[in-house]
């Protein structure tokens, strides 16, 4: 006996023990299928992607499917043959949903790819005794299916000090465990030897009911010179739960916000434990398991080692299924297990058993009845929950409540469904309550996810408006900084010519004044010449004094006023069209008038003859002011030497530098964005810097 101690658990139920049914003949070798079905999801975490494709020979063993998420488990091909089919396939679940798998045509040969295990493992570091246990795709046989890489790697500051065992197989029809223990002892004490090499635990604990006498035997037989605890319990369910395990063995509950390593504790299957020693001492993946096939409608029943992917259907009929007497199929022990509602679906690595009862032997439940409040679903809870009360949460889809009433701490061991007189379906309720618990938060995450893409676009979205504006802000202060300097220089200059432009305009008047008496002048002695009368003689004579008067004037003014500066030839261009304009103008009314004779044409003929001699006064005066143009170099006029390439590529510059400074003021004035201000001005800089250098 051990000398352990042991600590009660905390409720539990005693069901009808029938293990006998398949625990009575050593474990058989089921035959190689015609096609396996391998899912690319067998384990708790991230689904894997397929690395073969349709047509494909692969052999046995070799990896067809891996994921580069860490909480993962590769998949390898359970036996050769060829890849006839990737996609959706029966897959053994209470929800009868499909799900992507490899189908494998076995070819029959079952040969192997080309394995490599380590020669001595006691000579191996940690990491590569985990990185064999990771390549082999190995996941806890025993329950939800937790990658064993992940397990077996706890975090440095929190090393384990207790390794414990599971070998409890607490299911009242499951065997499978049971069976390993009896004929595979000295692998599984191997096995454990390797997890031992790879955490170095102070305690390590064999955890076994005292309902399997033989496989407590055999293990304490293999354990030779080894220092490991071979605990017997008591025989209750659910004692295989790892926190009931724990709390048994270790007399401490786990956190519900816990994970067991964190207190330094971490349970392993039997199973896994022995699938660990097949990677390392043999190089082998997890391509099969033990399974127990039981129940009264089998005339055969028994415990196989069947190949992971062996479609259901072909296990039954080894097993000699006797479809009249079959009542119920299930997935599992009665306890846990879940109705199978095809065949076709394929052993995966967490099937531990395939239950086909008769109707005798599982009847249908009793309708279910209004709860009676007796609590005895409470006195047996091994989570110390509150059974009713979350039954009724869950009625009311009461999320919060059921949150608050620890639903999550819950196993679903379904003990609280053996004892409820009420035949109420407690487990699938609260089922159905976490899966929309789980919906629900997956809705919150995505809202709040949303939420924050569109808070941050919102965000993005200001600070570019205000990048803008100020960009704005500093496009105008430069424009206003622009006007205000031109306006100043306007200033200046308007000061410093005011008096000169004030002689211009008198200068202008009485250039108009003299010209227009001059027209009348002449105008007056064409029609006295013509009709001779001492009336037009008079005005004739009035006319001359007023010519020669503003002529004097204009003369006087002429002379006073300082030489003009030299016109443009701009200007002068500018004035020349001005006076053949007008000449035109005038012409083209002087015609009129010798056609017409109006009083109108006649005042016309007057303002425009008025407004020629002014233009052409205009554009004589430009004419005298402009400078005189080079005469052209003849055979004794010394020729202006070329200028040398130094002085083209100055001048060059010069007229670079100018057009662009003159294409910077241009989008300033235009107020063009900041990219084209910054390079424009970088263009300008990198001119003028280049004409620094010439000069």
């Amino acid at each position: 006996m051990s000398t352990w101690p042991i600590y009660p658990l905390r409720g539990g139920v005693h069901p009808a023990q029938n293990k006998t049914l398949s625990n009575q003949v050593p474990i058989q070798q089921a035959p190689l299928p015609k096609q396996l079905i391998v899912p690319l999801l067998q384990h708790l975490g991230s689904s894997t992607e397929a690395l073969v494709s349709v047509g494909d020979h692969v052999l046995k063993g070799q990896l067809i499917a891996d994921s580069s998420n860490r909480i993962s488990a590769a998949v390898h091909a359970p036996s050769s043959g060829t890849v006839s089919f990737i996609g959706p396939q029966p897959y053994p679940h209470a929800s009868g949903q499909l799900l992507d798998a490899i189908v494998i045509d076995t070819d029959g040969l079952d040969t192997w790819c080309e394995l490599e295990p380590l020669a001595d493992f006691t000579q191996a570091t940690a990491t590569e005794l985990l990185d064999k246990v990771s390549q082999a795709g190995i996941s806890g046989l025993g329950g939800a299916g937790f990658p064993t890489a992940i397990k077996l790697s706890p975090r440095a500051e929190q090393p384990i000090t207790t390794l414990i065992i599971n070998g409890t197989e607490c299911e009242p029809y499951i065997t499978a465990d049971d069976t390993l223990m009896r004929e595979k002892a000295a692998q599984l004490m191997l096995g454990i030897d390797i997890v031992v090499q790879m955490l170095q635990p102070k305690n390590v604990l064999i955890a076994i009911e005292d309902n399997k006498p033989e496989s407590i035997s055999a293990v304490r037989s293999a354990l030779g010179s080894r220092d490991y605890q071979v605990v017997e319990l008591p025989t209750i369910y659910p004692s295989g739960g790892e926190r009931q395990l724990i709390q048994i063995l270790m007399g401490q509950e786990v956190p519900a916000n816990k994970l067991p390593a964190e207190l330094g504790i971490l349970c392993q299957n039997v199973g896994t434990i022995v699938a660990v020693h097949d990677a390392v001492i043999k190089g082998q993946p997890l391509i099969s398991r033990i399974t127990t096939l039981t129940g009264q409608a089998l005339a055969k029943p028994m415990n196989v080692e069947c190949l992971i992917g062996t479609p259901v259907a072909d296990l039954l009929e080894f097993a000699g299924l006797q479809e009249a007497q079959l009542g119920r199929l299930i997935a599992g022990g009665p306890m846990m297990g879940f109705t199978l509602t095809s065949t076709a679906a394929p052993i995966i690595k967490t099937s531990n058993c395939i239950l086909a009862a008769t109707t005798a032997e599982l009847p249908p439940p009793a309708p279910a009845m209004p709860c009676i409040r007796c609590g005895d679903c409470a006195e047996v809870c091994p989570a110390s929950l509150l059974p009713q009360q979350l039954h009724f949460y869950a009625l009311g889809e009461d999320h919060e409540q059921l949150q608050a009433n620890n639903l999550f701490d819950c196993i679903e061991c379904g003990a609280c469904a053996y004892v409820c007189p009420s035949s109420i379906p407690l487990v699938q309720y609260y089922r159905v309550a976490k899966a929309d618990i789980r919906e629900q938060e997956q809705k919150l995450i995505k809202a709040e996810h949303a939420k924050e893409r569109f808070e941050f676009r919102q965000e993005r979205l200001r600070l570019e408006d205000e990048r803008k504006e100020a960009e704005r802000k500093a496009r105008a202060e430069r424009l206003a900084k622009s006007k205000a300097e031109q306006a100043k220089k306007a200033a200046q200059a308007e000061a410093a010519g005011g008096s000169a432009a004030v002689a211009d305009d008198e200068l202008k008047r009485l250039k108009i004044a003299a010209s227009m008496a001059s027209v009348a002048l002449r105008k007056a002695q064409k029609q006295f010449d013509t009709h001779g009368t001492d009336e037009l003689k008079a005005q004739i004579d009035q006319l001359s004094v007023a010519a020669a008067q503003a002529k004097a004037a204009l003369d006087k003014a002429s002379a006073a006023t300082p030489a003009a500066k030299p016109v443009a030839d701009d200007e002068i261009k500018r004035l020349k069209i001005a006076a053949s304009m007008a000449s035109v103008a005038l012409r083209k009314a002087q015609k009129q008038l010798d056609e017409h004779g109006t009083d109108e044409l006649k005042a016309q003929v007057e303002q425009l003859t008025a407004n020629a001699a002014e233009a052409k006064q205009a554009l004589d005066s430009a004419m005298t002011a402009a400078p005189k143009t080079a005469a052209p170099a003849t055979a004794d006029t010394p020729t202006k030497p070329e200028p040398s390439p130094a002085e083209l590529a100055l001048k060059k510059a010069k007229i670079d530098v100018a057009m662009k400074r003159a294409a910077l003021r241009k989008a300033e004035r235009s107020e063009a964005d900041a990219e084209t201000l910054t390079a424009l001005q970088a263009e300008l800089t990198q001119a003028e810097q280049g004409l620094a250098k010439l000069n």
